[in-house]
């Protein structure tokens, strides 16, 4: 089994992390994980790039802490895979299967709406997961819920509650959107959750299409 953690951050992208990219792709190996994705707060939510710069500045800022787990990566033996998380008003959306050249010809993604996030990803056989979509904490205004605008619903997140994950867990199967797993990491105190497949993944489209048509994986939940 081959183990992945989906959900983590970054000191480069994310306002809210102490750990480097090259501080994620060294514990992560240790813990015996096979890939990470790096998935850093995008610029509508608790990013560290400045507002004010250029486009094409801000984005190969953001882009930091991916290409240094990567470059680490590559030399240990640890697949690092790219994403990010942007937020709506307190709602978070990861992204998958996108890259940097992508988002440098896309500046309008800063001012999408969630339906004009979903379906610009969706075209580009990107993947777009609801993350931890109970959390209920003083950021966040208010609880909602977008079916229709998603792949997947992240089921378990270690930084949330029980209660919110077992609510992320039935809005899933109610409407029958495929789950996945991530550690939310944000700290070196890793905390190993994710998923456990069977199949090493060549790309990021492996994860792709494994979440969009629901195939067997294993949820690593935070005390297993």
């Amino acid at each position: 089994m081959f183990k992945y953690e989906t959900h983590l951050h970054t000191v480069y992208g994310s306002a809210c992390a102490s750990i480097s990219g090259r501080g994620q792709a060294i514990e992560y190996h240790k813990a015996g994980y096979s890939g990470i994705f790096i998935t850093d707060h995008f610029f509508r939510g608790n990013t560290c790039v400045p507002k004010d710069l250029p486009w094409d500045e801000r984005i190969h800022m953001f882009c930091r802490g991916y290409e240094q787990a990567k470059e680490v990566g590559d030399e240990i033996g640890l697949q690092v895979f790219f994403g990010w998380e942007e937020t709506f008003d307190g709602q978070d959306f990861l992204i998958y299967g996108l890259d940097k050249e992508w988002m440098l010809k896309h500046p309008e993604m800063e001012h999408w709406t969630i339906k004009e996030q979903f379906e610009a990803v969706d075209k580009a056989g990107g993947l777009v997961v609801h993350a931890h979509p109970f959390r209920d904490r003083p950021y966040v205004p208010k609880i909602r819920l977008f079916p229709k605008q998603v792949h997947a619903v992240e089921v378990f997140n270690a930084g949330n509650y029980d209660e919110e994950n077992r609510q992320a867990y039935m809005y899933a199967k109610k409407y029958n959107l495929p789950g996945t797993a991530g550690a939310d990491s944000h700290h070196h105190d890793i905390i190993c959750s994710g998923i456990e497949v069977k199949e090493k993944f060549n790309t990021i489209f492996d994860y792709v299409e494994l979440i969009k048509n629901n195939k067997e994986k294993r949820i690593i939940y935070a005390d297993n």
